[in-house]
């Protein structure tokens, strides 16, 4: 099984809470083993995102590349 379906099915019948929580705990974490999984959720969120949306995760990300707090 790919990793995209893996992440998809493991997180088909969560809540928003649950979600949060799996987002919470992998950031918290600071495991580069999730990083996989965060891509997917990421990939979903792109996908699915106009393009007003798309420019502000841009944004967001372009201002916090060059921030040192991202560890």
């Amino acid at each position: 099984m790919d990793i995209t379906n893996y992440i998809i099915n493991n997180f088909k019948d969560s809540d928003v809470n649950e979600l949060k929580e799996s987002i919470l705990s992998s950031v918290d974490t600071n495991d580069e083993i999730v990083l996989p999984g965060l891509g997917v959720l990421f990939k979903i969120m792109w996908i699915n995102s106009d393009e007003n949306l798309r420019n502000n995760i841009l944004n967001i990300l372009i201002n916090n590349l060059t921030k040192k707090n991202i560890d």
